[in-house]
């Protein structure tokens, strides 16, 4: 297992046999399993920090590709609602779920599946995709489609030298760049559409 982490000094993230945590405003229970996404990888932490920064009651958001649903819990006890986890790994579906029990959000939608699960989901104000650059380019017309006119979307799981690649598929789909952060040549990508 991993060791408790702070970010921004407004979220914990520890295990459930954690003990002596500091007491954050976001407080967030992970039990990793086999899941990617305990906020130690740079680039969970980027999105995490976007997170942390945007109004984010009321707006309904996908998670693409959720892992343990750590930004999904995040965005759902930030005021966000729907929402949406979507993982195409069984075993990381099946923790997602159990850290969505776990951090006692069960109104977050758990799918198991792939790209083509969003086929029936409803547009969205924010999309979260933290994969890798390959899926993310391959998968951004379909992520685009699942995103309302003026939403957001945050991108995460490549180098910033690959940016101006998946800028240049963000903008066939009607993608704008907003900005991007940068973690040890981690990235994390800011989109409007």
């Amino acid at each position: 297992y991993f060791k408790p982490i702070t970010v921004d000094g407004k979220c914990v993230i520890h295990s459930s046999f954690h003990t002596d945590i500091p007491s954050m405003p976001y407080d967030i229970v992970i039990d990793p399993k086999m899941a990617f996404g305990t906020g130690h990888h740079q680039t969970t932490t980027l999105i995490i920090l976007r997170l942390l920064e945007l109004p984010l009651e009321g707006s309904s958001v996908i998670d693409m590709g959720t892992g343990t649903g750590i930004l999904a819990i995040l965005a759902a006890m930030r005021g966000a609602g729907p929402v949406t986890a979507i993982e195409i790994d069984e075993f990381a579906h099946v923790n997602a779920v159990e850290n969505v029990s776990l951090n006692r959000h069960p109104e977050i939608n758990v799918v198991l599946g792939d790209a083509s699960a969003l086929a029936g989901v409803e547009p969205v104000d924010l999309f979260l995709a933290n994969i890798n650059r390959n899926i993310i380019v391959g998968d951004l017309q379909v992520y685009a489609s699942r995103l309302k006119e003026g939403g957001t979307m945050l991108l995460s799981g490549f180098y910033e030298d690959d940016i101006a690649i998946v800028l240049d598929e963000a903008r066939k789909h009607g993608l704008e760049y907003v900005g991007h952060t940068v973690l040890e040549r981690w990235s994390c990508l800011e989109l409007k559409k």
